[in-house]
């Protein structure tokens, strides 16, 4: 038995434990696009979709609502597919399995996929329950939203009637958002050159663990551990105080996580080897009483690695190392309207060892357009001093605020009918698909809405259930009002 039974709503937790079964990670959601559209053909409800693979499931509105306007519920099928290294999970098959303890639902040492998960249940479940009487629905589920919003970028025109969009990809209950940061990422290909290891040397593995990760917008303004960085600083002191021969790195994976866990395997003199392992050993420990308050898990191990012939030459080691070292990571700015809030901040989200060149990405934000261009800029720059080559993609648009709109206004006054105070309103440090999609459809008003979510795009995430039913219902209220 699931460890949803029982739970309320009884249609989206329906919904969500069929969604947690399917493979849905970033660029391969064949599976769960065939789930949408046979959910579709077995209501009876038409499905359109586009050359990107999004779709858009419409219901027809009741009798004797045929006036009121159609109403677009928006989210994204993939997820953001991580885990712990110790964990034996194969996104490409294996379901995600649960964990409930009182109110919060986990994975097992995974990614929930409650981001978005939770959003297309939600869909479902109002395009299922033919009880409702309710205006005209359009339900659109986009895909490839973690890695770039691409399936936002390359929507349709004629995918869409509706001028009111409820995103429902929020992650603050009790938040009503009405703003999102642009952003873009950058690839960096440095190339490297090897010679052979000298005799006596040891390989060994550094390998850093136990870090928190996070949403590379959401969480970025808590200061967590960037193991890519971390990394790079211990190696950048071994390499300046002693010898190293860097032979492999690597650390990080999605371009909007934080890096969790990296590696380096490393061949020393065996005569410090004793020394040298003391030494990080020592750093280990500056490192944690600097970050403690956040990650308070962070963990240097070291042990023997297979002995191997070749490593990077000194050159290029020291290139590389230097390039870490300088790059920028973290909060770059805050802003200067908005209290408490970033305004630009530059995610290194991962490294990684090709056969000719060390790929290093990044993933930048702003709500200001020019600011994360000069971000960009920088990070081109200092990648270009060290011989790097650099890869832009598109920046896509932040999402200005209206706060005229009269389905926010409505929002506002239904949450305080419900709730019996007002929702925060604001704006968020992340990619919303609603800064795109307003671009496509003029006159497009939107907001986004959604339960607790905490910890997205980590094996840490989480959904607190009890703002799962009250999200439900604020969301049908709405439809109910508009």
């Amino acid at each position: 038995m699931s460890v949803l039974e029982g739970l309320e709503p009884t249609l989206v937790w329906k919904h969500f434990d069929e969604i947690r079964k399917i493979p849905r990670c970033s660029k391969h959601e064949e599976k769960i696009r065939k789930y949408l559209l046979d959910f579709a053909k077995a209501q009876e409800l038409e499905a359109k979709t586009d050359d990107a693979g999004n779709i858009v499931i419409k219901k027809p509105a009741a009798s004797g609502m045929e006036n009121r306007p159609i109403v677009v519920l928006q989210s994204h099928m993939d997820m953001v597919c991580e885990k712990n290294n110790d964990v034996k999970h194969d996104f490409s098959k294996d379901p995600i399995q649960l964990k409930l303890e009182q109110n919060i639902l986990t994975a097992d040492g995974t990614t929930l996929g409650a981001d978005d998960g939770i959003g297309v249940a939600v869909s479902l479940a109002l395009l299922e329950d033919d009880t409702l009487s309710l205006g005209g629905l359009e339900a659109l589920f986009t895909v490839d939203e973690e890695t770039g919003l691409t399936g936002a970028f390359a929507l349709g025109s004629d995918m869409l009637e509706g001028r009111l969009l409820l995103n429902l990809d929020s992650e603050d209950w009790g938040v009503v958002t009405v703003g999102c940061a642009g952003g873009g990422n950058s690839e960096l290909k440095l190339p490297y050159k090897t010679e052979k290891l000298p005799k006596d040397v040891t390989c060994i593995v550094v390998n850093i663990t136990g870090l928190r990760g996070g949403h590379s917008g959401v969480d970025i303004h808590e200061q967590r551990g960037n193991a890519v960085k971390l990394l790079a600083r211990i190696l950048y002191k071994i390499m300046n105080k002693y010898s190293l021969h860097l032979i492999d790195i690597k650390g990080g994976d999605k371009h909007n996580a934080i890096p969790r866990e990296s590696y380096a395997i490393i061949a020393i003199p065996e005569k410090q080897e004793k020394i040298i392992r003391e030494y990080i050993k020592k750093e280990e420990e500056a490192i944690l009483a600097e970050i403690k308050p956040i990650d308070p898990k962070f963990t240097v191990s070291i042990k023997k690695a297979e002995p191997a012939k070749e490593a990077f030459d000194a050159a290029s080691q020291k290139t590389l190392l230097d390039l870490l070292q300088a790059l920028p990571h973290g909060v770059y700015a805050m802003s200067y309207e908005l209290k408490d809030k970033v305004e630009s901040s530059t995610n290194l989200a991962h490294v990684k060892l090709n056969k000719n060149n060390v790929e290093i990405l990044y993933s930048s934000r702003s709500s200001i357009m020019s600011a994360l261009y000069n971000i960009r800029d920088e990070i081109k720059a200092t990648a270009e001093l060290a011989g790097a080559s650099v890869k832009e993609d598109e920046a896509y648009p932040g999402w200005k605020p209206n706060l005229e709109s009269r389905l926010l206004k409505l929002a506002i006054k239904l949450y305080k009918e419900n709730i019996g105070k007002e929702p925060i309103v604001e704006t968020i440090h992340a990619g919303l698909e609603c800064g795109i999609i307003g671009e496509k459809f003029d006159g497009m008003e939107m907001i986004s809405i959604g339960p607790t979510i905490k910890y997205p795009h980590s094996p840490e995430e989480q959904v607190h259930i009890d703002t799962v039913d009250v999200f439900y219902e604020y969301v049908l209220d709405i439809l109910k009002t508009v």
